[in-house]
């Protein structure tokens, strides 16, 4: 069974930057699209980004233009950078195949945009 592993949040000031990770593991992970979501409290959880095996991304309109995914085969991981940061991005970030499957869920990295 494939495991996902989302690591690289914290705490950034508005206007900051992260980079997500997103460790494949037991997954022929190249031949999955990825995608990353993020859940705020209270919230349901929402699509953020995704990117296909041939590399064709796709972004949430809150996030066009700031985010950035990518992914690197030979490493089995994907990333999100995420720049210019707002308190609208405060959420606990997951990452997932696409379509994503119920049992690929991890624990999501917190990220966290404060003064």
């Amino acid at each position: 069974q494939g495991q996902l592993v989302e690591s690289g949040g914290g705490l950034v000031q508005p206007g900051g930057s992260l980079r997500l990770s997103c460790a494949a593991s037991r997954l022929t992970f190249k031949l999955f699209a990825m995608s990353w979501y993020r859940q705020a409290p209270g919230m349901q959880r929402d699509f953020v980004a995704s990117i296909d095996s041939a590399m064709f991304t796709n972004y949430a309109d809150p996030v066009k233009g700031r985010f950035t995914i990518s992914r690197d085969n030979a490493k089995n991981t994907a990333y999100l950078q995420m720049n210019s940061l707002n308190a609208e991005d405060t959420a606990v970030y997951y990452c997932n195949v696409n379509p994503p499957r119920r049992d690929l869920w991890g624990q999501g990295t917190q990220v966290t945009v404060s003064s």
